[in-house]
């Protein structure tokens, strides 16, 4: 089962993300934001399957330096976009997508282990 795995390389969500993995025997492919901006239709499809104030990551320090009318924008789809592509540090980690289209954010063992036994 090859499934992506979306996220940013020395993070230390991700390096337990990557670890899981490896230790299950799942293949997968990592992009990396850092090397391959998300685009808009991505960060479309992620929000086709999960909600917005589930994808934005409110806990980092991009998200704590903004101001007021830039957090109010990250409230809108249309307008969370633009800033996400730009400020991808700001997307949670990891998006994983399965090969049923589905996915989950964030590293939680257990939801990512009944995914990947399917």
């Amino acid at each position: 089962m090859a499934i992506k795995v979306y996220g940013i390389k020395n993070c230390n969500t991700m390096k337990k993300t990557f670890d899981f993995l490896q230790e299950k025997g799942v293949d997968y492919e990592f992009i990396d934001y850092k090397k391959q901006k998300p685009t808009a239709d991505l960060l479309e499809g992620f929000l086709g399957k999960t909600e917005l104030s589930k994808l934005v990551n409110r806990q980092g320090t991009t998200f704590r330096k903004m101001d007021d009318d830039q957090k109010a924008a990250l409230e809108n789809g249309k307008t969370a976009i633009p800033i996400l592509i730009e400020n991808s540090s700001m997307i949670k980690r990891p998006v994983i997508v399965y090969p049923d289209g589905s996915l989950t954010l964030g590293f939680d063992q257990d939801q990512i282990a009944s995914k990947i036994s399917q």
